[in-house]
C-alpha cells in the first residue's frame, strides 16, 4: 500500500498521479511537479489518500508551491500567451499552411539565456519554416523550436468534447495510442459512416477498441446470423445479435415472432452440458 494524489496542469486536463511523500496536499492546492525542465506548478485535483496498489514506481511530489513559485508560474503563462500570439501573426505574414496548437516555454533560469520556446503546430504536409524560426527568435528574444504534431497528438494537446459528451479520452486518461481498425467497427455492427465513427482528430475513435474484445469473445461461441437453433420457446433462425445483453434474436418457426434468448440457451456446448448424464464419468449424454 501507499499514498497517491492526482494533479493537473490545466483545468479539465490530463491527470498525473504522484506519490505525495511527506506532503498532504488538498484539492485546490498548488503543488510542484518534477519535470525534465525543473519543477512546475500544478493544481491538486485529488487529495492524497491511501491506495491498495504499489506506489514505488510513481514520481514523488516536489513540494507545495510558495509565492515565488506562483509568481514564476504566472510569468511562464504570460510568456506562453505572448509566444502564441506572435507565432500566429508571423505564420500569416509568411503565408505558411500551419496551425498553432500549443506553445511551451522554459524560463531562462532552467535553459540558459532568455529561455526556450517550443511551438507545436499541425500542417497538411512538411513545411519549410526556417525563415519563420529566425523571425520568431528575433521577436521573442529566445531560442525557438517548432514541432509538427499528428492529428491524434493535436487532439490530445488541445482537448475537447467527444460525441459521447465527455472530455476526449486522449486528453484525460489515455497514455498511448493503440491501433484502431475499421474491422473493429464492423465487428460491433456500427455504421461505417466516417462522421459516426471518427473522433475530434478525424481518425477512428479510440473507444472502438474498448469493447472489441467482448465482441470477439461473443462471436467465437454465439451462433452466426442465419443459422438454425433450438430455444426454450421452439426452433427458429438467428436474425440478430445483442452483445451487451449477451443474447441472440431468433425468429421462431411456429408463428414467425421474434424472441430474444440468452446466448447460453442456444449454444450447443451449453445444451450438451445440461443434457449430460451426471452418473457417467465420461460425460456421455442421455
Amino acid at each position: 500500500m501507499g499514498m497517491l494524489c492526482a494533479v493537473s496542469f490545466n483545468r479539465y486536463g490530463r491527470l498525473y498521479y504522484l506519490d505525495p511523500g511527506e506532503f498532504r496536499p488538498q484539492v485546490g492546492d498548488r503543488v510542484l511537479v518534477p519535470t525534465d525542465d525543473g519543477p512546475e506548478v500544478a493544481e491538486c485535483v485529488w487529495a492524497a489518500q491511501w491506495v491498495s496498489e504499489d506506489t514505488d514506481g510513481f514520481p514523488k511530489l516536489a513540494g507545495l508551491a510558495d509565492e515565488e513559485d506562483l509568481r514564476r508560474d504566472e510569468q511562464l503563462r504570460k510568456r506562453k500567451a505572448e509566444a502564441k500570439v506572435a507565432s500566429k501573426r508571423l505564420i500569416r505574414e509568411h503565408g505558411l499552411p500551419m496551425k498553432v496548437v500549443a506553445v511551451d516555454h522554459v524560463l531562462g533560469a532552467e535553459s540558459g539565456g532568455n529561455g526556450r520556446t517550443t511551438v507545436y503546430f499541425t500542417a497538411p504536409h512538411r513545411v519549410d519554416f526556417r525563415a519563420l524560426v529566425r523571425d520568431l527568435g528575433a521577436t521573442l528574444h529566445c531560442r525557438v523550436e517548432l514541432r509538427q504534431l499528428s492529428a491524434r497528438d493535436s487532439a490530445r494537446v488541445q482537448g475537447g468534447i467527444g460525441s459521447c459528451g465527455r472530455d476526449l479520452c486522449c486528453a484525460t486518461f489515455l497514455t498511448d495510442f493503440e491501433p484502431v481498425t475499421i474491422r473493429m467497427a464492423k465487428d460491433q455492427d456500427l455504421p461505417l459512416n466516417p462522421l459516426r465513427i471518427s473522433g475530434a482528430c478525424g481518425r477512428l475513435m479510440c473507444c472502438l477498441k474498448y469493447e472489441h474484445p467482448l465482441y470477439q469473445k461473443f462471436h467465437e461461441s454465439a451462433p452466426s446470423i442465419g443459422s438454425r437453433v433450438s430455444t426454450p420457446e421452439g426452433d427458429g433462425k438467428v436474425v440478430g445479435h445483442s452483445v451487451p445483453r449477451d443474447a441472440v434474436t431468433v425468429r421462431l418457426d411456429a408463428d414467425g415472432s421474434r424472441s430474444m434468448c440468452s446466448r447460453a440457451d442456444v449454444c450447443g456446448s451449453r445444451r450438451a452440458y445440461d443434457s449430460r448424464d451426471p452418473s457417467d464419468p465420461a460425460g456421455a449424454t442421455r
